[in-house]
Order: structure tokens, then sequence, then C-alpha cells
């Protein structure tokens, strides 16, 4: 009889060990390994208590989350789509955000569209309110951006003083306190971004740190690939599957923003194959979200009735999971946006409404 805390390996035998396989390339060995091999690493891990793998890193939005079997894991990409001004950035910073706050990993925000202070103003925007309340007051960024030029003229003072004279002001610096340290920025250039440095950068991470990795790029087009493709599809081609290849071989989380092509811009409702770019988007992408403003997609129907009530829709965005390879797709959901405070209400809602091109799950 086998003792009590003694360790049974997964395997016994020769066969679990390596076969011998091994080839050295440029960027590094090719070895396979058996499936017993595979299994007694699994097991060794479990052991020691590295579950990482095992816990699913939540975004903060339900019921994205829920959907997706709690939330992102190591070795996924996910899209972000949609047309211009939908919020696709502010629900990838907040969602970046709510990955930070909750401790489970760090963060990584690349973005070709903005520069890091403006990320900054906005993050102070969403964190001076409560985005899930029925209605909160926070400062807007004209509201920051002009408190500053006014208190600067008289004192000598910084940002922190600055926001400190208000509540809201110190609610917002209290949370950036609690998560800052774990969401880093960077404003990318149109020429050193590359996938390869994206790489490097992972890399580095993983020398300095034990920490799971989220990425969040905006936007997937800006990345520059070298050299120079024949065509955009080509390109777009390129970067994706870059992008899932650093997720794969790193075990990071890649999130990536992706902006419509011509056809989505005029369609009334964006979908997963008016992504600009080439078919490998929708090949390579584990999760894939479409935003929607739920006033252009809403039936007719729901709108001529009660035009109050059509109003209001200028505020919703419906958010569909068009690809989810590790559960149910092709499902809705509906998220409110507060536009002055850069934030959604994370607790997403059903949609009762009748959608045009209604060919998705309502929730």
């Amino acid at each position: 009889m086998q003792e009590s805390g003694t360790r049974t390996s997964v395997h016994a035998g020769p066969q679990a060990q390596s076969a011998g396989w091994r080839v050295e390339t440029e960027q590094g060995a090719v070895e396979p390994r058996s499936l017993l091999a595979v299994a007694d690493e699994v097991d060794r891990r479990i052991r020691t208590g590295d579950l990482s793998s095992l816990q699913p890193i939540a975004t903060g939005f339900e019921p994205l989350d829920r959907w997706i079997g709690g939330g992102l894991r190591p070795g996924e990409l996910m899209l972000i789509g949609g047309v211009q001004a939908v919020g696709k950035t502010t629900f990838a910073l907040q969602a970046a955000r709510n990955i930070a706050l909750a401790g489970r990993a760090t963060v990584l925000y690349v973005c070709f569209e903005h520069d890091e202070e403006f990320l900054l103003a906005r993050l102070i925007a969403q964190e001076s309110i409560d985005p899930a309340a029925e209605r909160s007051i926070g400062l807007r960024v004209r509201d920051i951006q002009a408190r500053i030029l006014e208190v600067r003229r008289q004192y000598a003072v910084g940002l922190r003083e600055i926001l400190a004279a208000d509540e809201r002001g110190r609610r917002a610096l209290a949370k950036i306190d609690a998560y800052g340290h774990r969401l880093f920025l960077l404003k990318a250039s149109g020429y050193r971004a590359t996938v390869s440095t994206l790489h490097r950068l992972v890399q580095q991470h993983r020398e300095r740190s034990s920490d799971r990795l989220v990425l969040f790029v905006d936007y997937l087009q800006k990345i520059p690939v070298y050299p120079a493709p024949a065509d955009e599809a080509e390109k777009v081609t390129r970067v994706v599957e870059g992008l899932k290849e650093l997720a794969v071989s790193q075990g990071i989380t890649v999130c990536a923003i992706v902006a419509a092509d011509k056809e989505g811009l005029k369609a009334r409702r964006l979908h997963l194959h008016h992504l600009r770019g080439s078919s490998a988007l929708s090949y390579e992408a584990d999760i894939a979200l479409i935003l929607n403003e739920k006033y252009r997609i809403v039936a007719k129907v729901n709108i001529e009735y009660n035009l109050q009530k059509a109003q209001s829709y200028h505020n919703w965005v419906v958010c569909t999971l068009e690809k989810n390879r590790s559960g149910r797709e092709q499902l809705d959901m509906q998220f409110q946006q507060h536009f002055e405070y850069c934030a959604f209400n994370p607790n997403g809602a059903g949609i009762q409404e009748t959608l045009i091109d209604d060919r998705v799950i309502t929730e």
C-alpha cells in the first residue's frame, strides 16, 4: 500500500520520456513531448499550486464573462470590432482596467491612436463615477483639463493636488492607485511597434515576473509590417497570425481592436466579415466581439411607436459574440454607455427588442 503523502507520477516507465526529437532553428529549439510527459508536467504544476492556466481572467463585463466560460485564457486571441465612435477603445480600456484591478494579471495596453496622457484622462473620468450606478456625476475629460489649467494659473501644484481638492478626483485617484502598478500604457509609433517588438516586450515581462499577462492592441490594422506587403489583406493576415502565435507561444491573452471595412461602414449592422483585412481575422480569432450602436440595428417597429424610448437606444451598445471557440456563439448582449465619462455599465442586459439581420440568439 502506498504511504500517505507519497507522490504518484502520472506515468511510469520510459514511454513518457522524450523520443529524442529536437530540431534547432534560428527562433529556438523544436522538441515534441509525449502525451504522458505533458500530463506529468500538468500534474507537477497542480501539485505545486500553479493553477493559473485553469483560472480564466474575467473582463469584468457580464454576461460576456459568463458566455466565454468565466473570462479569457492563455493562448487566446480576442478581436473587438466596430465602426468609429461606437466605443471600442472605451470597452477595451475598461476591460484592461477591470483585469488590472482584479489582480489576476498584468496588463499592457498598446495604443496607436492616443498617447498615454489621453488614456490616463479617460481612466480618471471613468474612475470618478460608479459605472454600474443608475445615476452618477463625475469628472468629464474636459472638466479635468479645464480644472488643471484654472488651478495651475494660481498655484504651483501637480495633478494629484488638483484632483485631491475634489471628492470625485479623490475617488478616482484612490482607484487608480489600487491597480496602476499592474496596468502599463504604451503610445505606439507607426514604425517601431511591430509584432516582433511586442514579442520582445512580452519576453521581458516573462523574464521579470511570474504574473500572467494580457496584451491589448488598439488597433490591429495600425501594426506595421516590414517589408511592406502588396496589399492590406496580406498585411492583416501577417499581423493577426503573428498576434495569435504570440498568444500561443508566450502563454498570454491578446485582445485587439479591429476597424471596419468600407462595406461595414455602409451596413446598418456590422458583422465579423465586415472587419477590414482578410478572412484570417475570422479564422485566427478565438473570440470575436462586434459592437453596434443599438439605435442603428433595432428593427423599425421598435422605434415608430415610442420615440422617447427610441432615443434612449443611442446610449446602448449591442455586443455580439460572433465567435467563441469555447462555447456558444452568435449571442447578443447590451451595455449602457456613459459617453461623458468614457465608461460602460459593466452589468450587461438582455435584449427584448427585435434587431435587424436578426440571425443571432438574444439572451
